[in-house]
Parts: structure tokens; C-alpha cells; sequence
């Protein structure tokens, strides 16, 4: 199956071991730096409901400003309490100096 990248933003928009907020076809997404690796989420904490783009990245994690949830970067997942689902995870690639998402879903209408 082939996925349909949008461009999301130029690669130096989005800070070293930072994030941007962008919006791609209508979704709220956080394009995050980290390690070297540039990943997509949907900027959208999964207990709080407040942007996911307002808080930090740090080892691989990106951190709810309002109560503390760390996600992982890769997969989504909470590392523990208050939030207890995963977020959504978007493919992400570099091309040049530009940084494209994929928003594309399985056949449960799940990211990737």
C-alpha cells in the first residue's frame, strides 16, 4: 500500500529536541526532533485534551505540560499515570530540507 505524504513544514522550523505545531488536512499535528529523528503525533494529549506541542521533548519522550504524561515518541504509548491511552502516531520523513506526514490509516481507521 502506498502512502500519500503531505509536506508538514521545512526541517529547520522545528527545534533540536523541540516541536512544532502544524496542521495537516484539517488534524492538529506536533512534528517533533528528537535524537536526531523526526516524528508525527497527533497534538492532542490523551487525558487532558490541551496540545501536546505546549510541553517539552526529552529522551525520546515528548511531556503534557498541564499534568506530567510522557508519550513515547515511536509508538504513542503513556509511560504511566494520569493518562492511561495511546496517541495517535503519523509517519514522518525527511526529504531535503522539507519534513512530510503521512496521515494514513489501517482498516480500523487507526494512524499507520
Amino acid at each position: 500500500m502506498s502512502r500519500s505524504y503531505v509536506r508538514a513544514c521545512a526541517l529547520n522550523e522545528v527545534p533540536e529536541e523541540g516541536v512544532l505545531a502544524v496542521v495537516i488536512e484539517g488534524t492538529q499535528v506536533a512534528v517533533v526532533r528528537s535524537g536526531g529523528e523526526v516524528h508525527a503525533l497527533k497534538d492532542n494529549c490523551s487525558h487532558s485534551d490541551v496540545p501536546l506541542s505546549d510541553g517539552e521533548v526529552y529522551e525520546g519522550v515528548i511531556e503534557c505540560w498541564l499534568h506530567g504524561s510522557c508519550f513515547d515518541l515511536r509508538t504513542g504509548k503513556p509511560d504511566g499515570n494520569p493518562a492511561t491511552e495511546s496517541i495517535p502516531v503519523y509517519d514522518a520523513k525527511v526529504e531535503g530540507d522539507e519534513v512530510f506526514v503521512s496521515l494514513a490509516t489501517d482498516s480500523q481507521g487507526a494512524p499507520r
